[in-house]
Protein backbone atom coordinates (compact mmCIF):
# COMPACT_ATOMS: atom_id res chain seq x y z
CA UNK A 1 0.00 0.00 0.00
CA UNK A 2 1.27 3.44 -0.92
CA UNK A 3 0.09 6.85 0.27
CA UNK A 4 1.58 9.89 -1.49
CA UNK A 5 2.39 12.99 0.60
CA UNK A 6 2.64 16.10 -1.57
CA UNK A 7 3.75 19.09 0.52
CA UNK A 8 5.02 22.32 -0.99
CA UNK A 9 8.58 21.68 0.16
CA UNK A 10 8.86 18.00 -0.73
CA UNK A 11 6.91 15.09 -2.21
CA UNK A 12 7.37 11.55 -0.94
CA UNK A 13 5.49 8.34 -0.21
CA UNK A 14 4.45 6.35 2.82
CA UNK A 15 4.74 2.67 1.90
CA UNK A 16 2.97 0.10 4.08
CA UNK A 17 3.63 -3.62 4.01
CA UNK A 18 4.50 -6.67 6.06
CA UNK A 19 8.08 -7.96 6.47
CA UNK A 20 9.21 -5.94 3.46
CA UNK A 21 11.99 -3.67 4.76
CA UNK A 22 14.65 -4.93 2.29
CA UNK A 23 12.25 -4.58 -0.63
CA UNK A 24 11.06 -1.12 0.47
CA UNK A 25 14.61 0.21 0.74
CA UNK A 26 15.23 -0.62 -2.94
CA UNK A 27 13.09 2.43 -3.79
CA UNK A 28 15.90 4.56 -2.33
CA UNK A 29 18.79 2.46 -3.69
CA UNK A 30 20.23 5.17 -5.94
CA UNK A 31 20.37 7.72 -3.13
CA UNK A 32 21.62 5.28 -0.50
CA UNK A 33 24.41 3.92 -2.68
CA UNK A 34 25.69 7.49 -3.16
CA UNK A 35 25.63 8.26 0.58
CA UNK A 36 28.96 8.37 2.39
CA UNK A 37 27.47 7.25 5.74
CA UNK A 38 24.23 5.61 6.81
CA UNK A 39 23.27 6.20 10.43
CA UNK A 40 20.34 4.56 12.19
CA UNK A 41 18.83 6.34 15.19
CA UNK A 42 16.79 4.09 17.47
CA UNK A 43 16.01 3.69 21.16
CA UNK A 44 17.13 1.10 23.66
CA UNK A 45 13.77 -0.73 23.86
CA UNK A 46 13.23 -0.89 20.11
CA UNK A 47 16.81 -1.99 19.48
CA UNK A 48 16.56 -4.74 22.12
CA UNK A 49 13.27 -6.02 20.67
CA UNK A 50 13.84 -5.50 16.93
CA UNK A 51 17.56 -4.86 16.39
CA UNK A 52 18.37 -8.37 15.19
CA UNK A 53 15.43 -8.37 12.79
CA UNK A 54 16.41 -4.93 11.49
CA UNK A 55 20.06 -5.88 10.92
CA UNK A 56 19.04 -9.05 9.09
CA UNK A 57 16.85 -7.09 6.67
CA UNK A 58 18.82 -3.85 6.21
CA UNK A 59 20.95 -4.44 3.10
CA UNK A 60 23.61 -1.74 3.67
CA UNK A 61 26.38 -1.19 6.24
CA UNK A 62 25.40 1.34 8.89
CA UNK A 63 26.27 2.75 12.30
CA UNK A 64 23.68 2.93 15.06
CA UNK A 65 23.02 5.62 17.66
CA UNK A 66 20.86 4.33 20.52
CA UNK A 67 18.70 6.86 22.37
CA UNK A 68 16.93 6.42 25.69
CA UNK A 69 13.35 5.19 25.48
CA UNK A 70 10.37 7.51 25.11
CA UNK A 71 10.41 11.24 25.86
CA UNK A 72 13.87 10.93 27.44
CA UNK A 73 15.15 10.83 23.87
CA UNK A 74 13.85 14.34 23.21
CA UNK A 75 16.12 16.34 25.52
CA UNK A 76 18.74 18.97 24.72
CA UNK A 77 21.37 16.54 25.98
CA UNK A 78 20.36 13.75 23.58
CA UNK A 79 20.03 16.20 20.70
CA UNK A 80 23.58 17.42 21.40
CA UNK A 81 24.86 13.84 21.79
CA UNK A 82 23.32 12.91 18.43
CA UNK A 83 25.17 15.74 16.68
CA UNK A 84 28.38 14.74 18.44
CA UNK A 85 27.90 11.16 17.19
CA UNK A 86 27.44 12.34 13.59
CA UNK A 87 30.52 14.56 13.78
CA UNK A 88 32.65 11.84 15.37
CA UNK A 89 31.59 9.47 12.58
CA UNK A 90 32.63 12.07 9.98
CA UNK A 91 29.15 12.44 8.56
CA UNK A 92 28.55 15.05 5.88
CA UNK A 93 25.78 16.47 3.73
CA UNK A 94 26.01 13.24 1.74
CA UNK A 95 25.06 11.19 4.80
CA UNK A 96 21.63 9.64 5.40
CA UNK A 97 19.84 9.13 8.71
CA UNK A 98 17.11 6.61 9.51
CA UNK A 99 14.63 7.00 12.36
CA UNK A 100 13.90 3.45 13.52
CA UNK A 101 11.47 3.67 16.41
CA UNK A 102 8.39 5.39 17.72
CA UNK A 103 7.29 8.99 17.66
CA UNK A 104 10.00 10.25 20.04
CA UNK A 105 12.80 8.73 17.95
CA UNK A 106 11.24 10.14 14.80
CA UNK A 107 10.87 13.61 16.32
CA UNK A 108 14.46 13.94 17.50
CA UNK A 109 15.94 12.23 14.42
CA UNK A 110 14.04 14.60 12.15
CA UNK A 111 15.22 17.64 14.10
CA UNK A 112 18.82 16.43 14.02
CA UNK A 113 18.50 15.82 10.26
CA UNK A 114 17.02 19.30 9.80
CA UNK A 115 19.86 21.01 11.64
CA UNK A 116 23.01 18.92 11.00
CA UNK A 117 24.99 20.92 8.45
CA UNK A 118 21.74 22.84 7.83
CA UNK A 119 19.90 19.76 6.64
CA UNK A 120 20.60 16.19 5.52
CA UNK A 121 18.10 13.58 4.26
CA UNK A 122 16.35 11.12 6.54
CA UNK A 123 13.87 8.25 6.27
CA UNK A 124 11.25 7.35 8.85
CA UNK A 125 10.88 3.65 9.74
CA UNK A 126 8.18 3.73 12.43
CA UNK A 127 7.78 0.86 14.87
CA UNK A 128 4.66 2.03 16.73
CA UNK A 129 1.03 2.72 15.91
CA UNK A 130 1.42 6.23 17.35
CA UNK A 131 4.05 6.98 14.71
CA UNK A 132 1.54 6.49 11.87
CA UNK A 133 0.68 10.07 12.81
CA UNK A 134 4.01 11.56 13.88
CA UNK A 135 6.15 10.01 11.10
CA UNK A 136 4.10 11.73 8.39
CA UNK A 137 4.09 15.45 7.75
CA UNK A 138 7.54 16.69 8.73
CA UNK A 139 7.01 17.92 12.29
CA UNK A 140 10.29 17.46 14.17
CA UNK A 141 11.07 18.57 17.70
CA UNK A 142 12.66 18.15 21.09
CA UNK A 143 11.14 19.10 24.43
CA UNK A 144 11.91 21.91 26.84
CA UNK A 145 11.21 21.45 30.56
CA UNK A 146 8.62 24.23 30.19
CA UNK A 147 6.81 22.71 27.22
CA UNK A 148 6.54 19.72 24.91
CA UNK A 149 7.84 20.02 21.32
CA UNK A 150 8.75 23.68 21.79
CA UNK A 151 12.02 23.50 19.83
CA UNK A 152 11.87 22.03 16.35
CA UNK A 153 11.39 22.51 12.63
CA UNK A 154 9.13 21.50 9.78
CA UNK A 155 11.36 19.15 7.81
CA UNK A 156 10.01 16.44 5.53
CA UNK A 157 11.55 12.96 5.28
CA UNK A 158 12.65 11.38 2.02
CA UNK A 159 10.03 8.73 2.66
CA UNK A 160 8.30 6.63 5.31
CA UNK A 161 8.63 2.84 5.39
CA UNK A 162 5.90 1.38 7.58
CA UNK A 163 6.54 -2.33 8.10
CA UNK A 164 3.59 -3.60 10.14
CA UNK A 165 5.71 -6.56 11.28
CA UNK A 166 7.62 -4.25 13.63
CA UNK A 167 4.39 -3.59 15.57
CA UNK A 168 4.19 -7.20 16.76
CA UNK A 169 6.41 -6.62 19.80
CA UNK A 170 4.47 -3.58 21.06
CA UNK A 171 3.15 -3.81 24.64
CA UNK A 172 -0.60 -3.30 24.96
CA UNK A 173 -0.19 0.16 26.47
CA UNK A 174 1.70 1.33 23.38
CA UNK A 175 -0.98 -0.12 21.11
CA UNK A 176 -3.64 1.71 23.10
CA UNK A 177 -1.67 4.96 23.00
CA UNK A 178 -1.17 4.83 19.25
CA UNK A 179 -4.76 3.92 18.52
CA UNK A 180 -5.88 7.17 20.17
CA UNK A 181 -4.35 9.11 17.27
CA UNK A 182 -6.17 6.82 14.83
CA UNK A 183 -9.44 7.56 16.64
CA UNK A 184 -8.64 11.28 16.42
CA UNK A 185 -8.15 10.96 12.65
CA UNK A 186 -11.59 9.33 12.38
CA UNK A 187 -13.18 12.08 14.49
CA UNK A 188 -11.96 14.87 12.22
CA UNK A 189 -12.70 13.08 8.96
CA UNK A 190 -15.30 10.30 8.82
CA UNK A 191 -18.34 9.53 11.00
CA UNK A 192 -18.75 6.03 9.50
CA UNK A 193 -15.13 5.14 10.29
CA UNK A 194 -15.50 6.41 13.86
CA UNK A 195 -18.66 4.33 14.30
CA UNK A 196 -16.76 1.28 13.02
CA UNK A 197 -14.06 1.87 15.64
CA UNK A 198 -16.51 2.55 18.47
CA UNK A 199 -18.56 -0.58 17.76
CA UNK A 200 -15.54 -2.90 17.41
CA UNK A 201 -15.12 -5.50 20.14
CA UNK A 202 -11.74 -3.94 20.87
CA UNK A 203 -9.52 -1.33 19.24
CA UNK A 204 -6.50 -2.88 20.93
CA UNK A 205 -6.59 -6.31 19.28
CA UNK A 206 -7.17 -5.82 15.56
CA UNK A 207 -5.97 -8.45 13.11
CA UNK A 208 -2.85 -7.50 11.15
CA UNK A 209 -4.96 -6.89 8.05
CA UNK A 210 -7.57 -4.76 9.84
CA UNK A 211 -4.86 -2.76 11.61
CA UNK A 212 -3.11 -2.06 8.30
CA UNK A 213 -6.38 -0.81 6.79
CA UNK A 214 -7.07 1.52 9.73
CA UNK A 215 -3.50 2.82 9.68
CA UNK A 216 -3.75 3.52 5.94
CA UNK A 217 -6.94 5.52 6.53
CA UNK A 218 -5.23 7.54 9.26
CA UNK A 219 -2.20 8.24 7.08
CA UNK A 220 -4.45 9.31 4.21
CA UNK A 221 -6.20 11.82 6.49
CA UNK A 222 -2.85 13.21 7.63
CA UNK A 223 -1.50 13.31 4.07
CA UNK A 224 -4.46 15.29 2.73
CA UNK A 225 -4.19 17.85 5.50
CA UNK A 226 -0.43 18.42 5.38
CA UNK A 227 -0.54 18.70 1.57
CA UNK A 228 -2.93 21.62 2.01
CA UNK A 229 -1.16 23.19 4.99
CA UNK A 230 2.43 22.11 5.61
CA UNK A 231 3.35 24.53 8.40
CA UNK A 232 0.13 24.65 10.45
CA UNK A 233 -1.24 27.99 9.30
CA UNK A 234 -4.80 26.72 8.82
CA UNK A 235 -6.31 23.22 8.48
CA UNK A 236 -3.28 21.40 9.90
CA UNK A 237 -4.37 22.71 13.30
CA UNK A 238 -7.28 20.26 13.09
CA UNK A 239 -4.78 17.45 13.75
CA UNK A 240 -4.41 18.88 17.25
CA UNK A 241 -7.91 17.79 18.30
CA UNK A 242 -7.58 16.63 21.91
CA UNK A 243 -3.99 17.82 22.22
CA UNK A 244 -4.34 21.15 24.04
CA UNK A 245 -5.82 19.76 27.26
CA UNK A 246 -4.08 16.42 26.68
CA UNK A 247 -0.63 18.03 26.44
CA UNK A 248 -1.32 19.89 29.71
CA UNK A 249 -2.05 16.57 31.46
CA UNK A 250 1.03 15.00 29.86
CA UNK A 251 3.28 17.88 30.90
CA UNK A 252 1.90 18.14 34.45
CA UNK A 253 2.54 14.44 34.99
CA UNK A 254 6.10 14.71 33.67
CA UNK A 255 6.78 13.44 30.16
CA UNK A 256 6.48 9.68 29.88
CA UNK A 257 4.36 9.18 33.02
CA UNK A 258 1.10 9.47 31.05
CA UNK A 259 1.42 7.98 27.55
CA UNK A 260 0.83 10.49 24.75
CA UNK A 261 -2.22 8.66 23.41
CA UNK A 262 -3.68 8.31 26.90
CA UNK A 263 -3.38 12.08 27.30
CA UNK A 264 -4.90 12.68 23.85
CA UNK A 265 -7.90 10.49 24.72
CA UNK A 266 -8.45 12.56 27.88
CA UNK A 267 -8.21 15.68 25.72
CA UNK A 268 -10.69 14.31 23.16
CA UNK A 269 -13.39 13.95 25.81
CA UNK A 270 -12.65 17.46 27.08
CA UNK A 271 -13.01 18.79 23.51
CA UNK A 272 -16.32 16.97 23.08
CA UNK A 273 -17.63 18.85 26.12
CA UNK A 274 -16.55 22.14 24.55
CA UNK A 275 -18.08 21.00 21.24
CA UNK A 276 -21.43 20.59 22.97
CA UNK A 277 -21.28 24.35 23.62
CA UNK A 278 -20.07 25.52 20.21
CA UNK A 279 -20.95 22.70 17.81
CA UNK A 280 -23.78 20.25 17.29
CA UNK A 281 -22.35 17.55 19.56
CA UNK A 282 -24.46 16.34 22.48
CA UNK A 283 -23.98 14.82 25.92
CA UNK A 284 -25.28 11.42 24.83
CA UNK A 285 -22.41 11.10 22.33
CA UNK A 286 -19.82 12.45 24.77
CA UNK A 287 -20.93 9.89 27.36
CA UNK A 288 -20.92 7.06 24.80
CA UNK A 289 -17.42 8.06 23.66
CA UNK A 290 -16.15 8.13 27.25
CA UNK A 291 -17.64 4.68 27.86
CA UNK A 292 -16.02 3.40 24.64
CA UNK A 293 -12.64 4.76 25.77
CA UNK A 294 -12.98 3.23 29.24
CA UNK A 295 -14.05 -0.14 27.78
CA UNK A 296 -10.82 -0.18 25.78
CA UNK A 297 -8.72 0.49 28.86
CA UNK A 298 -7.94 4.19 28.44
CA UNK A 299 -7.18 5.58 31.93
CA UNK A 300 -8.66 8.87 33.11
CA UNK A 301 -7.34 8.88 36.67
CA UNK A 302 -4.63 11.41 35.75
CA UNK A 303 -7.32 14.11 35.61
CA UNK A 304 -7.96 13.66 39.31
CA UNK A 305 -4.25 13.96 40.10
CA UNK A 306 -3.98 17.59 38.96
CA UNK A 307 -6.17 20.56 39.76
CA UNK A 308 -7.12 22.99 37.03
CA UNK A 309 -4.79 25.54 38.65
CA UNK A 310 -1.94 23.06 38.13
CA UNK A 311 -2.90 22.51 34.49
CA UNK A 312 -3.50 26.12 33.48
CA UNK A 313 0.16 27.14 33.20
CA UNK A 314 0.73 24.26 30.77
CA UNK A 315 -2.42 25.14 28.83
CA UNK A 316 -1.12 28.67 28.33
CA UNK A 317 2.14 27.33 26.85
CA UNK A 318 0.25 25.50 24.10
CA UNK A 319 1.67 26.47 20.69
CA UNK A 320 -1.81 27.37 19.43
CA UNK A 321 -2.30 30.01 22.15
CA UNK A 322 -2.51 33.48 20.60
CA UNK A 323 -2.32 36.72 22.58
CA UNK A 324 -3.02 34.82 25.80
CA UNK A 325 -6.22 33.18 24.47
CA UNK A 326 -6.40 29.42 23.99
CA UNK A 327 -7.26 28.10 20.52
CA UNK A 328 -9.10 24.78 20.78
CA UNK A 329 -9.89 22.44 17.92
CA UNK A 330 -13.57 21.48 18.29
CA UNK A 331 -16.15 19.54 16.27
CA UNK A 332 -19.24 21.01 14.63
CA UNK A 333 -20.08 17.36 14.07
CA UNK A 334 -17.94 14.28 13.46
CA UNK A 335 -15.82 15.01 10.38
CA UNK A 336 -16.22 18.80 10.63
CA UNK A 337 -13.51 20.30 12.87
CA UNK A 338 -13.03 24.01 13.50
CA UNK A 339 -10.87 26.23 15.71
CA UNK A 340 -12.44 28.28 18.50
CA UNK A 341 -10.89 30.78 20.92
CA UNK A 342 -11.71 29.84 24.52
CA UNK A 343 -10.78 31.97 27.50
CA UNK A 344 -9.34 30.53 30.69
CA UNK A 345 -12.51 31.12 32.73
CA UNK A 346 -14.50 28.91 30.39
CA UNK A 347 -11.74 26.30 30.33
CA UNK A 348 -12.07 26.15 34.11
CA UNK A 349 -15.86 25.67 33.84
CA UNK A 350 -15.49 22.82 31.36
CA UNK A 351 -12.74 21.26 33.46
CA UNK A 352 -15.18 21.09 36.40
CA UNK A 353 -17.85 19.67 34.08
CA UNK A 354 -15.34 17.06 32.87
CA UNK A 355 -14.48 15.96 36.40
CA UNK A 356 -18.16 15.63 37.23
CA UNK A 357 -18.80 13.54 34.10
CA UNK A 358 -15.91 11.23 34.97
CA UNK A 359 -17.34 10.76 38.47
CA UNK A 360 -20.78 9.92 37.04
CA UNK A 361 -19.72 7.60 34.20
CA UNK A 362 -16.62 5.84 35.51
CA UNK A 363 -18.09 4.40 38.71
Amino acid sequence: MRVPVATKSHQYEVVLGYQFLTEALQVFADKLQKADKLIVFTDEHVWAAQGENFQANFPYPFDVFVLPNGEEAKTFEQYYAAHTFLLEHECSRKSFIFAFGGGAVGDVTGFVAATFMRGIPFIQIPTTILAHDSAVGGKTAINHPLGKNMIGAFYQPEGVIYDIAFLASLPEREVRSGTAEMIKHAMISDAAWLTELMTADSVIHFSTEALAQHLQKGIEVKSRIVAEDETEQSVRKFLNLGHTYGHAIEAAAGYGKVAHGEAVMIGLVYCLLLSERYGDMNRAFTTAFLQFAAKNGYPFDAVQHYSFDELVSYLMKDKKTEYGVLQFVLLQEIGRPFVKAIDVAECREVDAEFRQLLAEVLV
